[in-house]
Order: structure tokens, then C-alpha cells, then sequence
């Protein structure tokens, strides 16, 4: 059959959960939401996996890249190296990740995940095995973030057999990445050790500085598990450090058209500095051949403080309207005063519990499920004052934190969850969801550096019930149909007013699948209704109001679009052909006049491309020397909604297609040597206008590295 029995399945995913495994070994301590790829092509809803083979064949660093290939998925790029993602799926636009939930082995990964779910970090793309990505009604078992969909990020799993790997890599700048891991098994006991080495040089260069715009991040991940017959239990312990000569200021539209990779020299001090600890233990059980459970307790916390000058947006803005003096100031030949740089500085704390419970009854598999989770962000940012004197900067003096650059906002939250997956016969399986959702948020802004004297406080409740539906029906053994409608919802985050509403909508979904003689076509066409779409405000993402703190209500919208993907393997004598492709066609328009918010009805949102476009092809020869090619497309984007009724030039991004080219040589039985062109054709183009003016995409790039396994 098309989809094979439920009760197969449910054993697979449920009696294992903490399983995945290979063509080369069995693995351990990697938790997955949906499997791999084959999984994904029977769920009852829309689901897409980057396999571990396919990270490994394009050296993937960049978790943007990665996800181009998903249809269904937007990237909006920043900093060319994806050390701050904006990822956006459907309906969820993509600032900072943050209406999507993002999980790394099926925990909360976002620094504040509802109270501030801003992606300031990402899990270091190097050390994951796989990346799952799940639409639809089945997304409800997860949350908080129910509209457009779940990324769920697969760390690198526990060899059965004690073994490494090392990779490392060094590109024509002298950047280099280093990965390397090492564990196995010693009878009941499972344990591993792995880090990655980034030092990075940038691509950027600085005005009147020999300052780089690089950055250094190191990660450090230890496992340790123990299993018997019946139980396993996982412990696992992370810590990186980022270093990051990054910017919020980017470049006119005519500095861009001269120099894509220029850096105004009033940036030359900016940078970021974070470090990040997670901490997990997650225990799994069968207590009989029906009733398998799962229970984890975790804890994030994340410090950041980016230092970097606020403002920048006033003088990219007075300069693309033709003012000199701003232009004078950017470039560095007009003295200025009291630029302000801020030191944003937050600390963020993130924890919980999450216990699910699999049951299987006849045709059923129930998975029933609670989490209790609270996080916090305290926020104290001071600013440092200069000068630009003959285009140096001089420092004058410090203005300690008051108002919303002094506050904590804080979010509880109790989820339940029932989801029944029923195989009602041999064609038809059913899929039921019912997620509740109660969060209370407060925010406390204080009026000094002490925190003497509170200036303000906020506190919101939201108690939401979210249900869903899905189906698939196979017509025969090669086509299936599926189809599904859930309630979305997107907390409202730390600084909502009792009187606030969180942002709802109603999604639907319909496709068919045909899989045969190693072709896979999958369509699936979407449609979302908004009744009170919302932006979060922040100076990385202003909303379209203009506004750098709080939420603009845009009003009703409706997101409709199509997804199709397409894979085939053509066998030779000597070789394999592999060929994916992924389209995602969307439109992303605001529903109705409104006259609060000055938007009208066909008003496209913000972030969200029309086309996006990816097509990846191989050469894989019985020798071992593999060569692929991978060609992505991204249509131009709104950089503030209903761009589409002015007629700003600089309210809109560039479409952008790039190829890059990768080749793998076996030197040895354990050891192979690859090179990498990223970008070949060297097209850069605005790929974002947010934060503060025009920003370009990564150049070319070529890189050649060393895989060993050990």
C-alpha cells in the first residue's frame, strides 16, 4: 500500500523515540517528530525532512540554505552566513523565526519561545543530522506556534558502535569550519562527545577600518544515555559562544548598486556577543507492547549583549531621498554628534517539562501529552554616546537604561494535547487533534538603572482551545489524496496589555501524492484566513506602522498559495542522476479595508515571496566521486505591507537566483576530500531592507575540505 499500516508505523515511531537510523548504523539519542523523508511523503498532512545525506553533500553551514529547498518555506537572509535566521512557512512570515516554533530534538529552542520568541540564536547548523519541517493539522502536538508550521532541528545521534567523524574546511577568505564528534556504546551505556570551530573572515569590507566583519563560534555538545530492554533515559548537555562583528546598518540603494559588500565606517564598532546553555534529560518507556511514554525536563538560558549603533534607518532613509548631509555622515566625511550606540543586552531563560503518552488500541494510536514551560527576557540596555570626528568615532559618555530599554517580561504556560490517529481501513486513515493552550505574560519596565521605581506594568491571559483535522485516502497503490484544516495561533509574547487579542487563523489544506518506479510528485494547494494578522515590532523588524517595540494589528488577511515537489532517481550503469525539485507559489494579501491601520483590501503582507524555487541535481558515480548542482530561487519580497500600493522603491527586495556547485572524491575507504562554489555566477542582490537599509546576499565563495571517519 501507498501508506503502510498504522500499527507498523506507530511501533517504528513510538516503541523508538529516541531512535534514528541509516544505511550505515544504528543510532541513538536523536528525537524525531517525523522520520525520514518516506515518512514525511505518507503523513496525514504536509511534511518535507533534509536528510542527513543531503546536509552531507552540499557541506551545509548555512541553515538558510538548507531550508530553501523545503517548499512551503521562506527565507528572508541578513547576514549572508544565517547566524540569525528569518524563517517563515505559509502563512508565518518569517522575521526572526518568530512565528514558527523551532525545536532542536523536540524541545523549545527559541531563546524565550512565548514571552519573546525572536530568534537572536540558532543551533549551530553544522552539528545536525537532519531538519524536519511539519505543516499542517498534525503541527498541533507541538506548538506554541500553530499557523504556519514546526522546524525541528535533529542533533547529531549516538553511533551504536563506538566511532567519529571529523570534518574541516577552508575557503578562499581563510574562514574556517571544523566539526568533529566521537562516541558509542559499552554495553547498557551510550555517551558522545562533539564540538564545532567556526572562525569566519566575513565578506565585508569596512570604511576607513581594519576591522574584519567575521565572526567565532564554538560549540560543545556531550550526550550520555543508558538503556535496557524496556526503558532509555538521555541526558544531554550543550554550550556555544558567538563572537560576531555583525551590524544592524546596511547600504543605499546607490552605495548597493556600487559596492554590495560595503560597510559604512559608523559601523565599525558594532558587534555581538552571546553564549548559550541547554541542558535536557528525557526518559522513554515501554510499559507494555500498546503503552509507550516519553518525559523531558529541559532548561535554555541565552546572554546577549549586541552592541551596535541605533538610528541607522533615519540616515539610510534621508539618504536614498537625496540628502547629502546624511549621505556626508555615512560615508564619513561630515562630522556628526550624539550617535547613539546601544548595547542590547538581554538575558533570557527558557524551561519546562513535557510528558507524552502513546497508546495503541485496535486501529487507533492516541498520543496524548502536557507541557508546563516559563521563560523570561530581562532586558538592560545602556548607550554609549560618540562623536564622528574626520571619520573617526570618539567616545563621550554613557546614558544608563530607563523605559523599555529597563524591563522583564516574563510568560507561564500549561499546553495539553490529544492527537488520535486512526486507520479507519486499508484506504482511509483519519487524523484528530485537540491542542489547549493557557498563557499568562507580564512585563515590568522600571524608570532607573536601579530598578527602584517601576515605570509601567503589563500582564495578559490567554486561554485558547485549537483544534484540528486531517486525512489521507488512498485512491490506489501509487495515488493518495490528503487533506486537513486546524486553528492556528500565534502568542501574543511578554509585552501584551490585558486587553490584546493573539493573532488567530483558520488553515486549510488539499493535495494528492503519486509515488512509483522512484518518482515521487507531491501538490498540495494551502489557504489561511486572518481575522487580526499581526507584526512584531522590534528595531530588527520595524513593523510596517513604522514601529520598533510592541504589535501592529493589521487587520483580516488571507494567505493562500500552492506547494509542489517533485524527486527522481535515474539509474545508469555506472551512476545515479538524483533530481528534487520544490515550488511554492503564494499570495499574501491584507482581506478587507481598514481604516485604523490604513491598509486596504489587496495590500500584500510583508515577507512573504510570491515564488520561491529550488531544483537539485546529481551526479553519483559507483566510484564514489559525486558532484551536485543546486539552483535556488526567491522571488522579490514587501519589506513593509501593501508595498505593492506605493510607489516606493525602497519598500521592496530583489528577486534572486543562485547556483552553487559541489564535487566529493574518495582519497581513501574512510576519507574523501570536497570542494564547494557557492554563488558561482556571483549574483548578490538586496535580499533584505530590514534591519536599517539594503543588504546583499553572500558572494561567491569557494571552499575545499576533508571528511574522515574514524
Amino acid at each position: 500500500m501507498f501508506r503502510r499500516s498504522l500499527i507498523a508505523s506507530a511501533i517504528l515511531s513510538a516503541a523508538l523515540p529516541c531512535y534514528a537510523s541509516s544505511e550505515e548504523k544504528q543510532t541513538i539519542g536523536a528525537i524525531e517528530i517525523i522520520g525520514d523523508q518516506e515518512k514525511a511523503q505518507q503523513l496525514p498532512g504536509s511534511g518535507s525532512v533534509v536528510s542527513q545525506h543531503q546536509l552531507e553533500e552540499e557541506v551545509v553551514t548555512d541553515i538558510n540554505q538548507a531550508l530553501k529547498t523545503v517548499p512551503g518555506v521562506y527565507i528572508q537572509e541578513e547576514d549572508g552566513s544565517g547566524l540569525r535566521p528569518n524563517i517563515g512557512i505559509r502563512s508565518a512570515s518569517s522575521e526572526r523565526s518568530e512565528k514558527i516554533t523551532l525545536m532542536e530534538d523536540g524541545i523549545l529552542i527559541a531563546p524565550a519561545p512565548y514571552s519573546n520568541p525572536a530568534a537572536y540564536y540558532f543551533p549551530t547548523a553544522m552539528r545536525m543530522s537532519a531538519i524536519e519541517v511539519l505543516k499542517g493539522a498534525p503541527l498541533l502536538r507541538y506548538g506554541p506556534q500553530t499557523t504556519g508550521g514546526i522546524v525541528n532541528l535533529i542533533s547529531t545521534p549516538i553511533p551504536e558502535k563506538t566511532s567519529g567523524e571529523l570534518t574541516t574546511t577552508v575557503d578562499q577568505n581563510g574562514s574556517t569550519d571544523t566539526h568533529i564528534h566521537y562516541g558509542g556504546t559499552n554495553q547498557s551505556w551510550l555517551w558522545q562527545l562533539e564540538t564545532v570551530q567556526r572562525n569566519n573572515n566575513g565578506f565585508k569590507d569596512i570604511d576607513r577600518s581594519n576591522n574584519d566583519t567575521g565572526f567565532s563560534i564554538s560549540d560543545y555538545v556531550a550526550k550520555l544515555g543508558w538503556q535496557d530492554d524496556n526503558q532509555k533515559l538521555l541526558f544531554k548537555a550543550q554550550a556555544s559562544t558567538e563572537t560576531s562583528n555583525e551590524t544592524y546598518l546596511g547600504l543605499t540603494d546607490a552605495d548597493f548598486a556600487k559596492d554590495a559588500n560595503r560597510r559604512y565606517g559608523l559601523s565599525s564598532i558594532d558587534q555581538m556577543k552571546n553564549d548559550h546553555q541547554g541542558l535536557s534529560l528525557t526518559h522513554s518507556k515501554t510499559w507494555s507492547p500498546n503503552v509507550f511514554s516519553t518525559a523531558t525536563i529541559y532548561k535554555n538560558t541565552f546572554n546577549r549583549d549586541w552592541f551596535k549603533l541605533s538610528g541607522g534607518a533615519s540616515l539610510i532613509d534621508s539618504a536614498n531621498g537625496g540628502d547629502a548631509n546624511a549621505q556626508g555622515i555615512l560615508d564619513g566625511s561630515i562630522d556628526t554628534t550624539n550617535l547613539n550606540y546601544k548595547h542590547n543586552n538581554r538575558s533570557y531563560l527558557s524551561q519546562g517539562m513535557q510528558v507524552a503518552l502513546d497508546i495503541i488500541a485496535e486501529d487507533h494510536l492516541l498520543n496524548i501529552g502536557a507541557r508546563l514551560h516559563e521563560d523570561e527576557m530581562d532586558r538592560f540596555q545602556p548607550t554609549d554616546i560618540y562623536n564622528q570626528v574626520n571619520g573617526s568615532l570618539v567616545y563621550q559618555s554613557t546614558t544608563q537604561p530607563t523605559g523599555s530599554n529597563n524591563r522583564i517580561e516574563t510568560a507561564k504556560a500549561a499546553s495539553l494535547w490529544i492527537a488520535d490517529d486512526w486507520q479507519m481501513n486499508d484506504r482511509l486513515n483519519l487524523n484528530l487533534a485537540l491542542r489547549y493552550e493557557d498563557i499568562n505574560s507580564q512585563r515590568v519596565q522600571y524608570a532607573d538603572a536601579n530598578r527602584t521605581t517601576v515605570d509601567s506594568r503589563k500582564s495578559n491571559n490567554t486561554s485558547i482551545f485549537l483544534p484540528g483535522a486531517s486525512l489521507t485516502y488512498e485512491m490506489t497503490q501509487s495515488l493518495q489524496v490528503l487533506a486537513g484544516y486546524h486553528h492556528g495561533f500565534s502568542p501574543l509574547g511578554g509585552g501584551a496589555s490585558a486587553n490584546e487579542k493573539p493573532e488567530t487563523s483558520h488553515n486549510w489544506e488539499a493535495g494528492i501524492r503519486y509515488k512509483g518506479d522512484d518518482l515521487f510528485v507531491e501538490a498540495i494547494a494551502f489557504y489561511s484566513d486572518f481575522s487580526n494578522k499581526t507584526e512584531n515590532c522590534s528595531l530588527a523588524s520595524p513593523c510596517s506602522n513604522g514601529a520598533t517595540s510592541g504589535t501592529f494589528v493589521t487587520g483580516n488577511a488571507e494567505v493562500a498559495g500552492l506547494e509542489v515537489q517533485a524527486g527522481k532517481t535515474y539509474n545508469q550503469e555506472n551512476y545515479q542522476v538524483p533530481v528534487q525539485l520544490a515550488y511554492t507559489f503564494t499570495e499574501a494579501t491584507i482581506k478587507d479595508n481598514n481604516a485604523v491601520s490604513g491598509l486596504n483590501a489587496g495590500d500584500k503582507l510583508k515577507s512573504i515571496p510570491a515564488n520561491t524555487l529550488s531544483l537539485r541535481a546529481g551526479i553519483e558515480h559507483n566510484s564514489g566521486w559525486d558532484n551536485y548542482a543546486v539552483v535556488k530561487y526567491t522571488d522579490k519580497m514587501c519589506s513593509v505591507t501593501g508595498c505593492n500600493s506605493n510607489s516606493n522603491a525602497f519598500d521592496e527586495t530583489d528577486a534572486l537566483l543562485t547556483v552553487d556547485w559541489i564535487s566529493h572524491y574518495p582519497v581513501a575507504r574512510s576519507t574523501e576530500i570536497f570542494a564547494k562554489a557557492e554563488n558561482i555566477f556571483n549574483e548578490q542582490r538586496i535580499v533584505a531592507r530590514t534591519p536599517d537599509g539594503a543588504r546583499p546576499n553572500k558572494p561567491l565563495t569557494l571552499t575545499v575540505g576533508l571528511n574522515h571517519k574514524f
